[in-house]
This record gives C-alpha cells, structure tokens and sequence, in this order.
C-alpha cells in the first residue's frame, strides 16, 4: 500500500518516513563526494576507514551509499586497494555545467547584491594585454556616477582591478606590464617596478587591491581576483567610489567583502581553491 503524505497544522504536507530516509541517503553520498573531492587536492585515494573518518558515516553506511556512486562513475574504486577517488562521471557533470556559463552572467548577482550592500558602483573586468577591460558594471543610482563605461579599456598597474589580476598572473604576464613604462596617471600612481612587484606581494597577502587614488585623483577602489576551472585568474571584480566616500576605514571593511563576492564567483567558475581569507590591511589613515 502507497504511504500517504500527512498534513501539519499548517497545511504543508509532512514526508513519509521513506522520504526523509531518501533525503538523508543523498545528504549522506553527497557529502562522500566532497570529501573525497577535497582530499584528491592533497593526497592519493581514500581508505574505507578514512572515509568514514572524514564524513563521520559509520563503515556500512559507506558501504551502502558508494554503491550507486560507483554505478553512475561518480566515485571510482582502485580493485587492488578497495581506495575510493572520484570517477569520470564527475568530469562530465562538471564540462557540461562549464558549457553553460560565463564570467558575466556568473558575477553578475554578486555585482548587483555587493552595490546594494556598499552603495557603492561596482565593475567586472578582464585582462586583455597589459590593460583591463570593463565587461560589466552595476551602479548606484543614488551616487555620483562613475566616469567608468562597459568596453573602457585602461592600463592594468594604475587600477585595483588591474592590479588584482596581475597579483596572479603568470610571471610573463607582468614582465610585459613592467617592461612598458608606469607613466604616472596621476600623482598617487605607481611608476616604479619594484614598487609594483611589492604591491602585488601585498594583494596576495591580503587578499584584494587598492587603488588610492591612482587611476582618477578623487577615486578609491577595492577589487579582488577571480578564478577558473584551472585556478588561473580570469577576471576581478571591483567596489568604487568617491574617496570622500571611500574613507580608509571604508576600504578596509569592504576589501573583505569584494573577496569573499570573488571567491562565490570563482566557485561556480570552476575554482576549488578560489582567494585565501584576506588579513587586516588597507590604507593609512
């Protein structure tokens, strides 16, 4: 006899005991992919023993919930050792998902709920030589508006964006920025290469770029990397404003919050790793 759903008192219908066991199941397996996911970065294949250790699902439960993994190729099983990696199937799932995104639509909700959030503009660029080019920008009306346009191309070392790329950018990449020279967009701008190669250390460090004032004269920016499926930076998202706006203080408790909007991006880019937890930084008071 079929297991009819109950009702609650507020009307919502309660699941069949069957159907919390289904869902717990799927928590339970998904939560096994992850963690032989995370482990695949550091080490080789995963024991029963450290899977059950990891995940905190008693060995029989493992057991039991491995069996349609292996069926459809999500998880993989080494004959000889009985170790547990994923399977092709997971490389399939994840280049369809690939197929079906790019950079702009991704960042696109995190541009728009970080403007509402700073009341700041924000903007995504990518790089394209030795500059950067805006791909995207979401406004706050309620400001003053940013000189900044969609198709703008700027030089890479004077800006925040820039510089957040460069911070994780092959070697070559910024032998070519130094390699032309920093001429100075305004007074605040970097112009030696030194200087710059320290400032990259520091981002990295950080977590997120500062442009004080170094690409317009009355204009602070925070903005932070973004990564691929590869973990090579393929863009950077940024927060700009007035530096009457963008106080130090200001940049200091918005930096973080255009890193962690950067690592949502670069997750559902492909990204495991995605930016580091930022540390306490900014600009001198």
């Amino acid at each position: 006899m079929t297991e009819r759903p109950t009702k609650t008192r507020s009307g919502v219908a309660e699941r069949s005991p069957a159907e919390r066991n289904s869902s717990a199941s799927l928590r339970k397996a998904l939560l096994l992919l992850r963690a032989v996911a995370r482990h695949g970065l550091n080490g080789p294949w995963l024991t029963l023993a450290e899977l059950s250790e990891l995940t905190g699902v008693n060995k029989s439960t493992v057991l039991r919930l491995v069996t349609p993994l292996l069926e459809e190729n999500l998880l993989e099983r080494d004959a000889e050792s009985g170790r547990f990696r994923l399977g092709y199937g997971c490389l399939h799932l994840g280049q369809a998902y690939l197929r079906e995104i790019d950079l702009r639509t991704v960042a696109r909700p995190e541009l728009r709920q970080l403007t509402r959030t700073t009341q700041f503009t924000c903007h995504l660029v990518v790089l394209s030589g030795t500059n950067v080019v805006y791909v995207d920008k979401v406004e706050n009306e309620s400001t003053v508006r940013m000189a900044s346009r969609i198709g703008a191309s700027v030089p890479a070392y004077c800006t925040a964006v820039g510089k957040a790329i460069l911070a994780h950018s092959a070697e070559e990449v910024v032998a070519a920025v130094l390699a032309e020279p920093l001429l100075p967009v305004t007074e605040r701008t970097i112009t030696a290469p030194d200087d710059l190669r320290r400032e990259l250390q520091a981002i990295r460090r950080r977590g997120y770029s500062i442009d004080d004032r170094e690409n317009e004269p009355e204009v602070r920016c925070v903005a932070a990397p973004i990564f691929g499926v590869d973990e090579r930076v393929v863009g950077a998202m940024s927060v700009s404003a007035l530096a009457s706006r963008m106080t130090p203080a200001k940049v200091r408790e918005i930096g973080p919050m255009a890193a962690q909007a950067a690592q949502r991006v670069s997750v559902r880019m492909g990204s495991l790793a995605g930016v580091g937890s930022p540390e306490p930084d900014g600009v001198a008071e």
